[in-house]
């Protein structure tokens, strides 16, 4: 029987898409925010074939079809959740390639053949035998999500979508938030042609300091790394340039040429007008002070292909519990063992929010109202330079530190998933955890070409880096983890790897005020349970800020998650079981 699987693994295991690691042949861009983005690409590591769904979407080949990207094999499909509805707005697939003699010879790449492969499914155990189970995975067909037609002509025109003047609901979720989601990428898909012309580029010499370790402040005797910046202006009205963010891409050519441009990363955004790129050496080989340059910006749209397909996940029917959680009821642990706290300086109210996390399971989540989890360090420029305090967790991180440790002494069974918004969060966390919790049971989940220097040293051996590219391990090896730490956006690797929804028994959307909806769907509605106890945290008044398109900053894509349910019953009248207010005790 091992020998039939293996020789079916050996056949079925073919190609295997990891989106975030695909790029445009035509232009892209990261949407992901801070240092979360996807970078540079390096000469040393290895991509798999660019499908149809990197191309622009404006691409005449599209098609319109539905798709189950997970559908059973030799196995019932699992309850929780289910396929998602078929949705009002475009579900675009790239098209099956032919092997016709008769194919257009306008497509420049031939497309791969998308073969189904196999995926380690959770083991059943069957009059006491254990029998294991694959689930047959579709690879490399991903939903574009294409503007609609009728969309993009309202869009266009400054026309606010009906759905966005209707309430939120169950019934109007998934095209309101496509709606939103479509304004976003119609934005990014009309600057796409921008071009600066003949513009003249300086170059900014910058010293950068290198921080590592826990150190994430300034000081005179951190290293600094010596850089070279090209510097530009644009115009400082937003609504005659594109809105620019840091980890978006340059695109550099000398005017009048038709060679390959340069390509570079935006570093940062001075003013909202001086922008400061770093591009290759083989840019500054040829660049010489007179030479004008003919600059345009690159996009991708794999961020946002990941929240459409995390908001169809979550319109399914039996998600509404976790969308829309006034309608649910709180699942109790009854607990009789007195709790032995780690931290022995929580206050009386860090305790209660604890205590809490741990009597329940399943929808809805639990909400812990208060700091962002990371403390900011404060700098202040005096005399002798800078005086700034060291990074460390607030009330609201001590409060996750606490329940997570607790979590895993409980139950070897149990598996924790902590997401936050941006990559030091996760790495504060994850260096606040390694004191109580074994190296080989926690996991960092790193998007692909998240810079290495930027991760701390004390945690690169929980993560995997291989041919200057972070990976994931096999799933048989994601099972193995206790403690698993993403960005909400990367966590979309876990599910394209194979990790199924209720593999998780907690997760932590850690600051989720900061993140908008889809963002936040990424890892609740791919991986979360009928019996996931989730629970929430988000400081009052902070919001998420990268959204570009007015439309969606004006109609609710500004808004988080945390926010909304806080809003609602029972959070609003500050039920015991549902939220904790995490109150200063000065």
């Amino acid at each position: 029987m091992s020998g039939f699987l293996a020789f079916l693994k050996s056949v079925f295991f073919g190609i295997e898409e990891r989106e975030e690691d695909h790029f445009g042949s035509s232009y892209y861009r990261s949407v992901e925010r801070n240092n979360d983005r996807v970078l540079h690409r390096s000469s040393k590591c290895t991509y798999p074939p660019i499908y149809s769904d990197d191309l622009p979407a404006s691409s005449s080949a599209l098609t319109q079809s539905s798709s189950k990207l997970l559908y059973p094999c030799s196995i019932p499909a699992p309850p929780w959740p289910k396929t998602p509805a078929s949705s009002s707005y475009q579900t675009v697939l790239p098209p099956v390639p032919t092997t016709s003699s008769k194919a257009s010879s306008s497509s420049s790449k031939q497309l791969p053949s998308f073969k189904p492969t196999l995926s380690l499914a959770s083991p059943n155990s069957i009059d006491g035998q254990t029998k294991v189970s694959y689930l047959s995975v579709q690879r490399g067909v991903s939903p574009i999500y294409a503007v609609p037609k009728n969309m993009e002509d309202l869009i266009k025109r400054d026309i606010v979508p009906q759905v966005l003047n209707e309430p939120l609901s169950p019934s109007t979720y998934k095209d309101y938030f496509a709606a939103l989601l479509f304004a976003e990428d119609f934005y990014v898909e009309k600057w796409s042609q921008f071009q600066l012309e003949k513009i003249t580029l300086k170059l900014q010499e910058a010293a950068i300091i290198k921080k590592s370790g826990r150190n994430e402040y300034f000081s005179k005797s951190h290293e600094k790394d010596d850089k070279t910046f090209v510097e530009f202006e644009i115009d400082s009205c937003r609504e005659r340039r594109p809105f620019l963010l840091s980890r978006d891409f340059a695109l550099a050519r000398p005017s009048g040429q038709q060679t390959e441009p340069y390509q570079g990363v935006i570093y940062r955004v001075v003013k909202s007008n001086i922008v400061l790129v770093e591009f290759g050496e083989d840019f500054y080989l040829q660049h010489h002070s007179t030479r004008k340059y003919d600059v345009s910006f690159s996009f991708n749209r794999v961020c946002l292909k990941r929240a459409h397909q995390a908001i169809e996940a979550a319109s399914d029917p039996s998600f509404k519990k976790f969308r829309f959680p006034g309608f649910a009821h709180r699942k109790s642990i009854p607990t009789s063992t007195p709790l032995h706290f780690f931290n022995h300086k929580l206050d009386v109210c860090q305790r209660s929010a604890v205590q809490e996390i741990l009597s329940f399971q399943g929808p809805a989540p639990y909400v812990v109202e208060g700091p962002l989890c990371s403390q900011k360090y404060s700098q202040q420029l005096s005399r002798t330079g800078y005086v700034a305090q060291k990074a460390g967790l607030s009330r609201t991180g001590l409060v996750v530190q606490e329940a997570v440790l607790q979590i895993y002494q409980r139950s070897s069974k149990h598996r924790i998933l902590i997401c936050a918004p941006i990559n030091r969060t996760c790495d504060d966390l994850m260096q606040s955890l390694k004191n109580d919790i074994p190296e080989s049971d926690m996991f960092r989940a790193n998007a692909a070409f998240r810079e290495i220097d930027g991760v701390p040293i004390d945690i690169l051996t929980s993560c995997v880096y291989e041919k200057d590219c972070f990976a994931c391990p096999s799933i048989q090896e994601l099972r193995k983890f206790r403690v698993i730490l993403s960005t909400f956006v990367s966590s979309f690797r876990l599910h394209n790897e194979g990790i199924v929804a209720g593999h998780f028994s907690h997760i932590f959307l850690v600051d989720a005020s900061s993140a908008t909806e889809p963002e936040t769907m990424v890892a609740l509605a791919n991986l979360a349970g009928e019996n996931t106890a989730v629970i929430v945290t988000g400081a009052p008044g902070n919001r998420p800020g990268w959204v570009r398109s007015n439309i969606a900053r004006e109609k609710g894509l500004m808004g988080s998650y945390f926010e909304r349910i806080r809003d609602s019953q029972p959070y609003s009248s500050l039920h015991p079981k549902f939220i904790k207010q995490l109150v200063d005790p000065e």
